[in-house]
């Protein structure tokens, strides 16, 4: 850029000074020297006009150009090859995108910030019915599911939601919506028909097997309390085989109590049922009483009620959930440790939160803690009786209540269990409350 104004400074300069010389001489000391700037600012003007031009798209080609003009040209026409070239490849990823998403199974539709139908592919056609008409036309006003309606309208997408396939009710659909630009959403649904049939197989199995072992269990239990309980009956060296029999007995019926229970929460509807203000305070003392009345030594336990609020929910159902967080502290905090239950609230919702002071837990066992009869190794030494599905039961009560679940631990300093419930289920006492 310096040499080009070098050079347009040096044409100015040099065509001046011819001018100046040649009107001396012929005594036109001014007109000649003024008709050379005229012809220089024709010059820029020609120049300018060319550029105009070719900005609005009215001329293809720009002139060669010289001195200033001729760089300026110049970098234009390199800036235009760099910009086709660029616009090619644009164009050649763009269709690579349309042919990767229209080979998709999975529904793609890409939405504008009023969730209106910029574009979709083949299987969006197919599984949610979009016609090419329907292009620019709010996606809730075709797919007209209120939970989907009402999926958009609270904006939280971090979970993805299950409704039936619009006029096929036989097909069930997993969708999403993820933001990916400021102005548009990306909605993707799966067909998850086969999936869901096969849980749901799945879960009908556990509960069946689970149901029809109830029987025999309790005939040979009943059997071997009878043996255990008449001395005459079986020769003192073994009775300590009677015992061993006993315990995995009863650690059968835990197993299969928390199955079938697990089977219940998973095979009626998301929400619990008989709703209705929940006294946790009172709850949490039951729960400490029954604690209390265990033979074997264990660890204090603290409870601290820092709120009076009441919790939405089913009280059955948060028993459950609260009883096994808080008998998993007390089988694996040793007698010299401590354990500390809190409920409290804040303008986020409410929160239960059971601290230990026990051997804790590996960090990378943390996010597999909630899966059905994962157990971190070595932990059947401090809970023998222990199924595996306490925290899976605990998962799916917060779920249906709307809550989650939050786990911290670090090796020799314990480990803390939060579960938090939205401001929506929280209700202060003495206040007349329709649950919903």
């Amino acid at each position: 850029m310096t040499r080009a104004l070098r050079s347009e400074f040096t044409l100015f300069v040099l065509g001046l000074s011819i001018a100046l010389i040649v009107g001396w001489i012929e005594g036109h000391f001014i007109a000649v020297p003024a008709l050379f700037v005229f012809g220089y600012l024709a010059r820029h003007l020609y120049y300018s006009w060319h550029l105009l031009a070719w900005s609005y798209g009215k001329q293809r080609d720009l002139p060669e150009g010289n001195g200033l003009w001729a760089e300026i040209f110049h970098r234009l026409r390199l800036q235009q090859r760099h910009h086709r070239r660029r616009k090619r490849h644009l164009a050649k990823m763009l269709s690579s995108f349309r042919q990767a998403t229209e080979a998709l199974p999975d529904a793609a539709v890409v939405l504008t910030a009023g969730f209106e139908i910029e574009w979709f592919n083949k299987a969006a056609a197919h599984l949610l019915g979009l016609k090419s008409q329907d292009k620019w036309m709010r996606i809730d006003n075709l797919l007209r599911h209120p939970g989907f309606v009402d999926y958009l309208q609270q904006g939280k997408f971090a979970q993805p939601i299950t409704l039936h396939a619009p006029n096929r009710d036989n097909v069930q659909l997993e969708v999403r919506v993820v933001p990916y630009v400021p102005d548009r959403y990306l909605l993707l649904a799966q067909d998850v028909t086969q999936i869901r049939l096969l849980e749901r197989q799945r879960r009908d199995f556990v509960a069946h097997v689970s149901h029809e072992l109830r029987t025999p269990l309790t005939v040979i239990k009943g059997y071997l309390e009878t043996l255990m309980d008449t001395e005459a009956a079986v020769a003192p060296p073994f009775r300590p085989l009677l015992q061993r029999m006993d315990d995995q007995l009863r650690r059968l019926q835990y197993l299969i109590d928390d199955l079938l229970y697990l089977s219940r929460l998973e095979t009626v509807q998301n929400k619990p049922g008989s709703i209705q203000p929940v006294d946790v305070e009172q709850l949490l003392e039951d729960i400490l009483g029954e604690i209390d009345q265990l033979k074997e030594p264990h660890a204090p336990v603290e409870l601290r009620i820092e709120s009076p609020t009441l919790l939405l929910g089913n009280a059955q159902e948060l028993r459950s959930a609260f009883t096994n967080l808080i008998v998993n502290a007390v089988k694996y905090t040793p007698p010299t440790g401590t354990i500390t239950v809190r409920w409290y609230a804040n303008a986020q919702g409410a929160c239960l939160e059971v601290a230990d002071t026990g051997p804790g837990i590996p960090a990378e066992h943390i996010p597999r803690l909630t899966e059905r009869f994962y157990r971190v190794p070595g932990s059947e030494l401090h809970n023998p009786t222990g199924t595996g599905l306490g925290l899976a039961i605990v998962k799916h009560v917060l779920n249906r209540h709307q809550g989650s679940l939050e786990i911290q631990s670090r090796l020799g300093q314990g480990s803390t269990f939060r579960c938090r419930f939205p401001a929506e289920r929280t209700v202060q006492p003495h206040v007349s409350t329709a649950a919903s």
